[in-house]
């Protein structure tokens, strides 16, 4: 008996109709029947740079052809959906519509939704379930990577590049002999899509314009179309290693500052460093300390054990996805990556909210990874957001600074009225002073003070001339080192220090007094000279 047809959105989408039409799947078919709903639906989708409406009009297309060539009926059926089925689409109202469409035409309805498939059989309209068979792996972007490669770029017209090595020490190849079609590109993007709405170890993470980005298992898919790009383009990357902490060749004060004291982690670096490699390392340690982690990523791709849960930002927003985090209580957050103005202010809420957090940012330099927080929060709540900064380069931590909040003069200036509040940023592993942050007028600044050599002024020189003459007197060789602190410090022979002191300290006092400053004295090496060259004059 000839049989008449109703395809849903799902096997257009999935390739089943037109596979099941060309494969003679389908015994005796007659008609085939497109609900226009269908057609809008993906016509939408398309018209939205969403991948999934280019895959079902071009499917819609394949269908029509293979119809014509074996001589099957094809035609669109139905009405166009109202305002209201738009606005209930999300609750079904749409699929109800398709199984009003083949009940209508008194068709058999092929769908591979299981609970469109059971709400048909409900009201006794005839259906078939396509369970879809659909790889999730081998698929067509795989067969470029090989164990050295971190990353494939697909572009039509163009032959396929990867970057192979490790992090920081990468090269470019060609790894193809021709040229993508455009074809073959849209078959491997279909793939992608396909293996991404079946596979639980997949999610949508960006679907917007032209932009769609998936991770699917361990890979970070990007791809692009006209006319967010000028061609079609596929991404694909990849981890290339998983290390632990100890790997690093992390010293044992850094390993104790993270296990005591760092709450506020800042790991930076420029694109393809390896942050993302070192906040998973760090993940997994706080993880075997019996810690609560959780992560905020999207995507979320870092490499972390089934204990550590990933969290995407909640209905697009990191603000909503912090307010649930509050809830589960965890020990620390890595947040991956910190990018807009709203992701610094939820990665500062979480922190004064007494959540131990490890961020991810894009920085060339240590210093720049804290200057993106100058002006979103205020100055003198960084050191509370942030103590610890660790620079990733080349898949190493190049450096460590750590972050403290002091009342002072800064370096470079005299008048103790000019003391204020600073962000003082000091080498972990040195303890060296090597930037001051603080506020000059109305204006943020950072100053960098690791080799400032303070200009003297009239009077300080003034005064470290009186005190050279006083004490060339006793010793021709005396060493006077005037300090910005007010202090002087005297390298004298020992032999004459009794007679400078004075008795009871009187004469070294007199001295303060005069010249206002502190005077310290100290024993020269080769002090003895002095004294042998008045007993030969003897």
């Amino acid at each position: 008996m000839p049989e008449r047809v109703v395809f849903d959105t799902s096997t257009i989408i999935e390739g089943l109709a037109s596979r099941l039409i060309e494969e003679d799947g389908i015994p005796d078919i007659e008609t085939v029947i497109v609900p226009r709903i269908v057609l809008d639906e993906l016509q939408t989708q398309a018209s939205k740079n969403l991948e999934s409406g280019f895959v079902g009009l071009n499917e819609l297309r394949r269908i029509r052809e293979t119809c014509e060539k074996k001589g099957v009926e094809y035609y669109i059926f139905g009405e166009l959906p109202k305002l209201a089925d738009i606005r209930l689409a999300r609750s079904g109202r749409l699929d109800a519509l398709i199984i009003d469409v083949a009940g209508e035409s008194g068709a058999t309805l092929y769908t591979s939704d299981y609970v469109m498939y059971l709400a048909a059989e409900a009201q006794g309209i005839s259906s078939v379930y396509v369970k879809p068979e659909i790889k999730t792996r081998g698929l067509g972007f795989e067969k470029f990577f090989d164990p050295e490669t971190l990353s494939v770029h697909l572009k039509e017209g163009v032959p396929p590049m990867a970057k192979k090595g490790r992090p920081g020490n990468f090269r470019l190849e060609v790894v193809g002999e021709t040229s993508l079609s455009r074809g073959e590109l849209e078959s491997m993007i279909k793939e992608v899509l396909e293996a991404a709405r079946i596979s639980h170890d997949a999610f949508l993470e960006i679907e917007s314009g032209g932009a769609t980005v998936i991770q699917l298992g361990q890979y970070r898919i990007a791809m692009a179309r006209p006319p967010f790009s000028e061609g079609l383009e596929l991404t694909a990357v990849r981890p290339l290693v998983k290390l632990t902490l100890e790997d690093y060749d992390v010293s044992e004060g850094l390993l104790n500052r993270l296990r005591e004291k760092a709450e506020g982690i800042l790991i930076a670096g420029p694109p393809g460093s390896g942050k993302s490699t070192l906040a998973s390392s760090i993940a997994e340690f706080y993880q075997g300390m019996g810690k609560v982690v959780k992560t905020l990523e999207s995507p979320r791709d870092l490499q972390v054990g089934p204990k550590i849960t990933q969290y995407g930002p909640l209905e697009g927003d990191f603000e909503k996805t912090a307010d649930i985090l509050l809830l589960v209580r965890p020990d620390h957050t890595v947040f991956d990556e910190i990018r807009k103005t709203r992701d610094f202010e939820v990665f500062a809420d979480l922190r004064l909210a007494g959540v131990g957090m490890v961020g991810v940012v894009h920085a060339s330099s240590p210093i720049d990874a804290i200057q993106r927080f100058i002006g979103r929060v205020e100055l003198g709540m960084i050191p509370h957001i942030i103590d610890t900064v660790l620079f990733v380069k080349d898949g190493r931590i190049e450096q460590v600074l750590e972050l403290t909040l002091t009342v002072k003069v800064p370096t470079g200036m005299t008048e103790a009225d000019l003391a204020r509040p600073l962000v003082e940023v000091r080498d972990f592993d040195t303890g060296e002073l090597v930037y001051e942050i603080y506020t000059f007028g109305e204006e943020n600044v950072v100053v960098p003070v690791g080799k400032i050599v303070k200009p003297k002024s009239g009077v300080e020189r003034l005064a470290e001339e009186r005190l050279s003459q006083f004490f060339h007197d006793f010793d021709p060789k005396a060493d006077v080192e005037l300090r910005s602190d007010g202090r002087a410090i005297v390298r004298i022979s020992k032999d004459v220090i009794p007679r400078i002191i004075g008795r009871r300290g009187e004469r070294i006092s007199e001295m303060e007094r005069a010249l206002g400053v502190r005077i310290s004295i100290q024993p020269r090496v080769g002090g003895e000279e002095p004294r042998k060259k008045r007993r030969r004059r003897r």
